[in-house]
């Protein structure tokens, strides 16, 4: 037996840089900067030739360089792959549309707001909302001519699509747990602030999809990005908000984190701050990994929007920008090391940061089913299956059960980390008739053991990265899986399992106790060993596997686990007590030690 603790080498860090990104597009020639870094100067603050690309009828898509700003705007381009061979026999344009997400801090949205989107859905999207891992909603298939209608639609709402992509600091996430409703309040209070305070000033939003008009100096005024400047950050940044015992954000996957600390009446007393975690990295590419985020301190509740400023600030400065691959925080933090990192943020917020305070994870799922939270209110958590909010032929109708609960709803609607979706708030008088339309439309309350702890990305047919099925793929895998499961009496064994169609790792799959991550048509990459609380990473155990081999891999050791596995022991941890699979320490350890070591 062996805990498969590898041993590390102590590190040597190199020295910070002490100049501001740079701005000019000569020097940034010069420096050889990343192809993305000559774009974002030239664009007169994410402005770029967007306007007249939408003009240009000939086709559905837009230029390159547009493809990239235009994500700092909530949108990706993107094509129906399924329908490549049959339209470039045709000799046709791909078949192009956007990929539209929200920017939803928290993840709240009321009956009003959801009525709303809703329609959207319903004109411009295909008749289907998908809830994110980034607790927002994302539209997939709106076609260019339809761009402006549906964000105007979006902002008639209230709502905005402003930094949900884009190098910058994306959709903040907070707990939902509705039975902390001091904590949760205090959560999510907090996410809106530091979503408003990191948020590009730039109007080319409004003047781009709203018709705004342009404002004096727009491109040229130093005021214009007081926090991002001309070039933004290096890469994306993510940040979460968390309440202990729920991990449901996955707190350690991300940049930047807060994780509550409460006292004896679930008040917020202070946050601890992680920073640099992140899931993203390429095959082959030993120098990309993902990585779990460092606890680099404490701070009061009245600090913390200043911190997220500094560490983001930091990142700004510090990050790579000549190499994308290697521009995350997470690198930042590994190439420069924790003490120095933290030494920059404290002269930032001009205080040192507090000692780390004691907190626990008992796992990062939902709770799914009726919650009653400390003020008498009630909450309902519905199982999503990958987040995808539709009407389903013989099965659940989600889009058609939820927009008749938010005509009746008077509390909020809360989407989860996880995909899923709580109506929250409920009084007790109301509660039978929320549960008399959930029932009458099908809608899930709940799924196996396995399943409710599943998260899949989109993948094909519309993801362009993707290398593999993901969505479509991981409902089949499981219900080979959940045989397996109950066969050896383990069907009721909480294990959670995330599939994603390339490395990028929307789903988090690195940190789940089974990660499964596209190689290729019907190959995927199987990882094993993370913690079920989401606080290590996975370690590959098995390379390009077909779905069933992945069947046949699990099996076996299923069969083990049932039969010495210890009280309130995880598949994952078991897995290394056992000797199967090496601990992953942390982002420079993922790629050593790989494979099955029995």
């Amino acid at each position: 037996m062996t805990d498969g603790t590898p041993t590390l080498t102590k590190r040597v860090y190199d020295t910070p840089p002490t100049s501001r990104p740079i701005t000019d597009a000569e020097a940034a020639r010069e420096a050889k900067l990343a192809a993305n870094e000559h774009i974002k100067i030239a664009s007169g603050y994410l402005r770029g030739t967007l306007a007249d690309g939408l003009l240009a009828h000939a086709t559905g898509a837009i230029s390159e360089d547009d493809g990239q700003l235009v994500k700092f705007h909530g949108m990706y381009l993107q094509d129906d792959r399924d329908l490549r061979p049959e339209r470039s026999k045709k000799k046709l344009d791909k078949a192009y549309s956007f990929m539209i997400r929200l920017r939803i801090a928290g993840g709240v949205v009321s009956p009003k707001q959801w009525l709303v989107l809703d329609d959207i859905a319903r004109t411009y999207a295909g008749n289907a909302l998908r809830a994110t891992t980034r607790q927002t909603f994302q539209y997939h298939g709106v076609i260019k001519s339809n761009l402006k209608r549906t964000m105007a639609a979006i902002d008639a709402a209230l709502l905005d699509t402003i930094a949900a992509c884009g190098d910058v600091n994306r959709n903040v996430m907070a707990a939902t747990n509705p039975a902390q409703v001091k904590a949760h309040k205090a959560a999510y209070q907090l996410a809106k602030d530091i979503s408003d305070s990191l948020l590009p000033k730039t109007n080319a939003w409004r003047e781009i999809w709203l018709d705004g008009e342009r404002v004096v100096g727009g491109e040229d005024g130093p005021e214009v990005e007081p926090i991002y400047g001309r070039t933004y950050l290096p890469r994306k940044f993510k940040t979460v908000i968390a309440v202990p015992p729920s991990n449901e954000v996955d707190i350690f996957a991300h940049d930047l984190g807060f994780i509550a600390i409460l006292d004896k009446k679930n008040a917020v007393t202070g946050w601890n701050v992680t920073v640099g975690g992140g899931m993203g990295m390429t095959h082959g590419e030993p120098d990309t990994f993902p990585r779990t985020a460092d606890v680099m301190g404490f701070c009061k509740p009245e600090d913390a929007v200043k911190v997220a400023e500094a560490v983001m600030t930091v990142q700004r400065d510090w990050g790579n920008r000549t190499n994308r691959k290697n521009a995350r925080l997470k690198y930042t933090i590994e190439r420069y090391g924790l003490d120095a990192f933290r030494a920059e943020v404290e002269k930032r917020i001009g205080k040192k940061l507090g000692a780390v305070k004691p907190f626990t994870f008992t796992g990062n799922g939902d709770r799914f089913g009726w919650t009653e939270g400390d003020d008498g209110r009630h909450h309902l958590t519905l199982y999503v299956p990958s987040g995808r909010i539709k009407d389903y032929e013989d099965g659940p109708r989600f889009l058609s059960g939820l927009r008749r609960v938010a005509e009746e709803h008077e509390g909020d609607f809360r989407l989860t980390a996880n995909q899923n979706v709580i109506i929250a708030n409920v009084p007790e008088a109301r509660r039978a008739a929320i549960e008399a339309i959930v029932d009458e439309y099908g809608m899930t309350k709940g799924a196996g053991a396995l399943r409710r702890n599943s998260i899949a990305c989109v993948a094909m047919p519309t993801c362009g990265l993707a290398l593999a099925e993901s969505e479509r793929f991981l409902p089949g895998l499981m219900d080979d899986l959940e045989a397996s499961l109950a066969k050896h009496g383990l069907q009721d064994e909480e294990i959670t399992i995330r599939s994603t169609g390339c490395p990028n790792g929307c789903a988090r799959p690195f940190i789940a106790e089974i990660g499964l991550v596209g190689r290729g048509p019907e190959r995927y990459h199987l990882y094993l060993g993370a913690a079920f609380d989401g606080s290590r990473l996975g370690k590959l155990y098995r390379e390009d596997a077909s779905p069933a081999e992945v069947v046949s891999t699990l099996d076996p050791l299923f069969a083990e686990f049932a039969k010495a596995k210890q009280a309130g022991e995880h598949f994952g941890d078991y897995l290394i007590r056992a000797g199967h699979v090496t601990r992953t320490i942390n982002g420079p350890d993922f790629h050593a030690q790989t494979g099955a070591l029995k």
